[in-house]
């Protein structure tokens, strides 16, 4: 019996299926995840005091502003004297607090204070209780800054300038979460990570990324102290000027964004300022801690005349007869 064959051609009952379309295979989208950075609550504590501090000052300007005659018939002078209830509790917080800041350099030489935290955290509360140090002096002795209250506040004032210094030549410094200092080799493979998260965020080859980024080659030779805080304050602008570039470049690279782009561009713009960061101070890190090493060599010994010249005051007033009013 001869069989009979089917052609596909044939077979009407059965559907003939279509081609499957070639699916357009998108790229992954970009991570849009950052490393977060810790909430510091003490950051709103400190500003919210400050406020506070700024608020009574404008409240008492036209006490501070009246001559001492006038004063002394003000309603506000049993409050805002250097021995009232505010002038006197703005100025034994401030001695609390210049007390409590020699508390950092001692954990910084004990390790057995590990427990109470990190370097690095021990310094941003040493900074933040710094803050409001100039505010409470003032406050104390009613914005006049004679004889020993005037001492103290101007060695104090000398010391809470030259801290800030201090702290903006320490953020120079590249460093881990735990405050120690990275080595060039772990700057080069941070930079490489950052310079990757842009490209995925971006949608640009790394190379291309990196050359707008760029910050320019290191200084041949040792700038000197003014020339180093001419740099860093240079390189403080050219970073925002690098962010700028990169944006430029990534609008130009495509038809008009998403919102979902947008998010992108910021996260990857966040992620640039850290790179060129970490650039400029690899590119000046040996000049950076020069300079370090001389602020130490000064603030120390400043640091020293002012807590003097404050137990001084302290212990000149209560030998007059300081009494407490509260």
């Amino acid at each position: 019996m001869r069989e009979s064959t089917v052609t596909p051609s044939r077979r009407r009952s059965e559907p003939v299926p279509s081609p499957t379309p070639v699916e357009r295979v998108r790229p992954p989208r970009p991570s849009l995840k950052v490393e977060a950075r810790e909430r510091q609550p003490g950051v709103w504590l400190v500003v919210a005091f400050a406020l506070v501090l700024v608020a009574i000052s404008i409240v008492g300007f036209p006490y501070y502003s009246a001559s001492l005659g006038e004063r002394v018939r003000s309603p506000w002078h049993p409050w805002l004297k250097p021995a009232g209830y505010i002038g006197q509790s703005a100025g034994l917080l401030a001695v609390t607090i210049f007390i409590f800041l020699w508390l950092y350099p001692i954990r910084k030489r004990s390790r057995w204070l590990a427990w109470t935290g990190s370097i690095a955290r021990w310094l941003d509360v040493h900074v933040l209780a710094a803050l409001v140090l100039p505010l409470l002096v003032a406050i104390h002795s009613a914005w006049r800054f004679e004889g020993l209250i005037g001492l103290g506040f101007w060695s104090m004032m000398i010391v809470w300038a030259s801290g800030v210094v201090g702290r903006y030549l320490y953020a120079r410094i590249p460093r881990g979460k735990a405050g120690i200092e990275l080595t060039r080799d772990e700057i080069a493979e941070r930079r490489r990570k950052l310079l990757e998260q842009i490209a995925a965020n971006t949608g640009l080859e790394v190379g291309l990324v990196e050359s707008t980024l760029s910050v320019g080659p290191e200084p041949k030779s040792r700038p000197g102290i003014l020339g180093t805080f001419v740099l860093l304050v240079r390189d403080d602008l050219g970073r925002r000027r690098a962010a700028r570039r990169l944006k430029r470049l990534y609008e130009r690279s495509g038809p008009r964004r998403r919102r979902q782009d947008r998010v992108a561009l910021h996260v990857a713009l966040n992620l640039a300022r850290r790179e060129v960061a970490l650039t400029q101070q690899s590119r000046l890190l040996d000049a950076t801690h020069d300079v370090f090493r001389f602020w130490h060599v000064l603030h120390r010994p400043v640091a020293i005349a002012a807590l003097v010249a404050v137990l001084i005051h302290v212990a000149v007033v209560v030998a007059l007869g300081a009494t407490w009013l509260w």
